[in-house]
């Protein structure tokens, strides 16, 4: 890109692809081999028994993915967002779901997330239907891992290649840019979660293309509106995965305007209110209402309290899980506490993943290098989303639920990335820097496989301290 003449480009340009191969090997053999571990003794023993419900295993890990999977089910084999019937059959249930009045007039059962992502997922599904007859039911393991790969590795090659760019582009030595493209393959936790359905990794990688669009125009006086079209599109589409991106869509958004008035307002607006209007509209879609259901928690209308109900399954009546949670999800009483172990704790951002500290450290180095827009755009919205999951309620200071990270910032992954080229370089200088460099790359990739069979699972420091008996 900027070393046109730069001999070492070639070598450079192989080694990311090396990088790649290895990072998406990994990823593809963990989706062929996904199956919920944690039961598979019980299941033999139930076999040896003879019971007829001996089967226990699933390739949905956890109750946030079977809930996104169970939406998808329903709308391609019932026509509804409904998912009542769904979670009745073995291994289905989920605790992600809210219940409210449907357009019968009669409650129903609905998946708390945002339902655009899992309609764009029946949309694939029903094409799988309709060409083989498979069905997530009948052949969960052979559907859900092929859907795996199309929409967790496939994004994630595009990713993958937006970086090697932005690498190319910013880094200014070879030793930083592998070392980044190194982090991005293997140190975070983007690649522990290919093997769940999230919304994560979906979010870092229109986040990516975001930040490669803005550099183009910011910093190449790009003024075609293919650039500014991608900022919009994949902006806003960043907002319908992680909904505190808003801040990334609206600061994207101030800059093009104030760089590049007209081409903003004709390339980033169309494409970003459609993003909106396909947002707003599959969500009224299912729920009747504009706003998410994470948005229906009311403590004083009970009739807007989407997650206080009962419901039945099995034949019992059951309460749902969020009028008590257990375990993590009551969330930290200490505030304090929860800033320490969202930070350098147990789901700390950088004692799990140390890489971001070189992070901070580039975002420094390039403001005093009188690069300060890119600087002050992402550390402004670091601060920003990082300060909003710090200061939320008891309730919500739950550090994501049972998870291997703080996961609500993964989708920074990208931006982090980028800002840490210029501390690498100047860790290249000497012997010493260079292994204190690789010391934390080498500890971040520990964080990212430690939870090898479910992203699901706490982090290993969690466990560490879990054993030591300190509490947690």
């Amino acid at each position: 890109m900027n070393d046109a003449g730069d001999p070492s480009r070639a070598l450079r340009l192989s080694v990311y692809a090396l990088l790649v191969a290895l990072s998406t090997g990994a990823m593809l053999g963990r989706i062929m081999a996904v199956t919920s571990v944690d039961v598979i003794a019980i299941e033999k023993q139930r076999f040896r028994e003879g019971r007829k419900d001996w089967a226990l295993q699933r390739p949905f890990l956890s109750a946030n993915d079977r809930s996104r999977f169970a939406t998808v089910r329903s709308l391609v084999e019932q026509g509804t967002y409904q998912i009542d019937d769904v979670i009745q059959e073995r291994g289905w249930d989920t605790i992600d779901m809210v219940k409210h009045e449907g357009w019968d007039g009669k409650p129903h059962l609905y998946s708390s997330k945002p339902p655009l992502f899992a309609t764009i997922m029946a949309g694939e599904y029903w094409l799988i239907n309709r060409l083989t007859g498979a069905t997530l039911g009948d052949y969960p393991y052979e559907v859900g891992r092929f859907m795996l790969v199309t929409f967790n590795v496939l994004p994630l090659l595009v990713y993958f290649g937006v970086l090697a760019l932005l690498a190319e582009r910013l880094g200014t030595s070879d030793w930083s840019r592998l070392f980044m493209f190194s982090g991005a393959a293997f140190g975070t936790f983007l690649t522990t979660f290919a093997v769940a359905i999230n919304n994560h990794l979906p979010a870092a990688v229109c986040t990516v293309i975001v930040l490669w669009a803005l550099v183009r125009i910011w910093y190449d006086g790009e003024r075609r509106l293919r650039y500014f079209v991608l900022a919009g599109l994949f902006s806003a589409a960043a907002v319908t995965f992680e909904l505190p991106a808003l801040s990334l869509a609206a600061l994207t958004a101030a800059v093009l305007l104030y760089k590049c008035p007209r081409q903003t307002l004709v390339g980033f607006a169309p494409p970003a209110v459609l993003v909106a209007a396909a947002f707003f509209g599959t969500n009224y879609l299912a729920h009747g209402s504009l706003r998410p259901p994470y948005m229906h928690r009311s403590e004083t209308d009970p009739a807007d309290n989407w997650y206080d109900y009962s419901y039945e399954r099995g034949g019992k009546v059951r309460d749902s899980y969020w009028r008590d949670p257990v375990g993590i999800d009551r969330g930290e009483p200490s505030a304090a506490l929860y800033v320490l172990h969202a930070t350098v704790g147990h789901h700390g951002i950088f004692s799990l993943t140390p890489i971001w500290l070189l992070s901070v450290w580039g975002i420094y180095l390039w403001w005093q290098r009188g690069q300060g827009e890119l600087a002050a755009f992402i550390g402004l919205l670091s601060l920003v989303c990082l300060t909003f999951y710090l200061a939320r309620p008891e309730l919500d200071r739950n550090y994501g639920g049972m998870t291997s990270g703080f996961r609500w910032m993964f989708w920074f992954a990208p931006l982090w990335l980028v800002a840490l080229l210029p501390a690498a370089e100047r860790m290249a200088c000497c012997i010493w820097g260079r292994g204190i460099a690789l010391l934390l790359l080498a500890a971040s990739v520990m964080s990212a496989s430690y939870p090898t069979w479910n992203p699901w699972t706490h982090p290993w420091l969690w466990n560490l301290l879990d054993s030591l008996g300190v509490a947690v």
